[in-house]
This record gives C-alpha cells, sequence and structure tokens, in this order.
C-alpha cells in the first residue's frame, strides 16, 4: 500500500529585527502542540502562493504577499509523505492583529532562539537547512 502524499507550504514571515513568525499547532490537532512555520495543505488545482495565503488567512486573519520559494524539502512520516515548500511572505499591513483562529499560540522569533522550540520533523528538517545545519 502506497503512502497518502501531501502538499503542503509554509511561510517565512519576516518583521524587524530578524524575527520569524512560528505558529502552535492546536492540542486536537495531529502533532498537537508542536511548533511550525505557518501554513497548511494545498488543495488540488490550487496555486501553493493562494494556498499559503488562504491558509494564513483562515488560521490566523491576516493577509500576506507570496514571494519567491526559499526552501523545499521532502519528509515521510509513518503514515503519509509531506512535500513541503516555504515561502518568503510579508504582511500586508504590518499593524494587523494575529488572531488565534485555527493555531494554539504564535510567537515571533530570531532563527537562533528556534533551536529552543519543539518542531515537527518536516519543519525541523527546514530549520536544519535555513541554519545551515544541512548541506
Amino acid at each position: 500500500m502506497s503512502k497518502r502524499k501531501i502538499e503542503v507550504v509554509g511561510a517565512m514571515l519576516e518583521k524587524e529585527g530578524g524575527r520569524y513568525l512560528i505558529t502552535q499547532r492546536p492540542p486536537t490537532s495531529s502533532l498537537p502542540l508542536l511548533w511550525e512555520f505557518p501554513g497548511g495543505r494545498v488543495e488540488e488545482g490550487e496555486r501553493h502562493e493562494d494556498a499559503l495565503a488562504r491558509e494564513l488567512r483562515e488560521e490566523m486573519g491576516i493577509e500576506v504577499s507570496v514571494g519567491e520559494r526559499v526552501m523545499h524539502t521532502h519528509h515521510e512520516y509513518p503514515n503519509y509523505e509531506i512535500d513541503f515548500s516555504v515561502y518568503a511572505c510579508r504582511l500586508r499591513s504590518p499593524e494587523s492583529a494575529i488572531q488565534h483562529l485555527r493555531v494554539h499560540d504564535h510567537r515571533w522569533v530570531t532563527l537562533e532562539e528556534m533551536s529552543t522550540y519543539r518542531f515537527p520533523d518536516a519543519d525541523a528538517k527546514t530549520l536544519e537547512k535555513l541554519l545551515g545545519l544541512e548541506p
């Protein structure tokens, strides 16, 4: 039996001071309470950029401009595979308040601070690439 393949997009959303937005998964979700780059699943026929903008609107009530893809990784979990693309994004209105519509919590952290948070394996691989720990 082949594993289910899921296309996922994430946002590398940076604000002044080199801080990046990470969000905490809800306690009732798969991989509960782990931290991740905000984003979600790409629906069939949906462009990555459109999926990412939609997910951030649905999860936190924010509007973003999606830029270029900055990272791509593939990760196999026991029951499914993730094709994970991360895009540089910026808030359309920097003063926008982040709401917790479908996230448990959020933080603005530096790349160095990210290592103190527990991420799902696919996000952790992306973080390792960002920090230059993986070729």
